[in-house]
């Protein structure tokens, strides 16, 4: 079974190329299974490729010189990465680790440099998607260290439904997200303990906002939590 087309074809950064462009851009790709908990890369180790999530779930980390793990963000199917270090050739700045498996396609450096010089539509396409992704990632970095907690938990919580919903295509009648990491990771990445965050949770759930079974939520009242984090609708 070939996972090359459908790869491609859910990045809005190739989607804008005449067919004759996508094929050449399909022509490059490799695509490869990874099981729960492997490792894409690891912080550290030199680019040499430019990875997009097929399906399955990514998680990128860093970690200090205590040697603590802290997750940077989350990746869905149709987010691409390891683009920085492969466009200054440097080492990663972070580790990809597994989540869910999936099919997970690349695009080697000798193979998609030369493609983007030699095509201006695909450069521009690509360096304005960079930038984007780039604002989008400062701007939730910002807001999970600005923010009050319980304004923390609300953006983070419609910013992976937003994601999750894209993937997967589908709307329903209460918006469901799955909370992709154990909570204690989750606490991290808004700068609190398990603890506050169980309460901010439960907060959350008597406000009759959410519901919350196990690592799953459901979002009840979308427009009062995103007014809980300041994000208009």
């Amino acid at each position: 079974m070939c996972h090359k087309d459908s790869c491609i074809r859910q990045v809005p950064v190739f989607l804008a190329l005449p067919d004759q462009e996508l094929l050449k851009v399909e022509s490059i790709i490799e695509s490869e299974y990874y099981t729960k908990g492997s490792v894409v890369f690891r912080e550290g180790e030199q680019s040499e490729s430019l990875f997009v999530v097929n399906n399955g779930l990514i998680k990128l980390t860093q970690t200090s010189k205590e040697g603590k793990q802290h997750i940077l963000r989350f990746l869905f199917p149709g987010d691409y990465f390891g683009q920085f270090a492969l466009l200054h050739n440097k080492q990663h700045y972070a580790t990809a680790e597994v989540v869910e498996g999936g099919y997970i396609c690349r695009m080697r450096r000798e193979d998609f440099m030369p493609l983007l010089a030699s095509n201006a539509g695909l450069a521009f396409s690509f360096l304005k998607s960079v930038s984007e992704q780039l604002q989008q990632a400062d701007e939730l970095a910002g807001a999970l260290h600005i923010f009050e907690a319980e304004k923390r938990l609300a953006r983070l919580l419609l910013h992976l439904y937003s994601r999750q919903s894209l993937s997967s295509g589908g709307e329903e009648e209460y918006p469901m997200l799955h909370l992709p990491a154990a909570k204690k990771e989750f606490a991290a990445m808004i700068g609190t303990t398990p603890e506050t965050l169980s309460r901010k949770l439960n907060q959350l759930e008597s406000l009759g906002l959410i519901r919350v079974n196990n690592r799953t939520v459901m979002i009840l009242d979308i427009l009062a939590l995103s007014r809980i984090a300041e994000i208009s609708q």
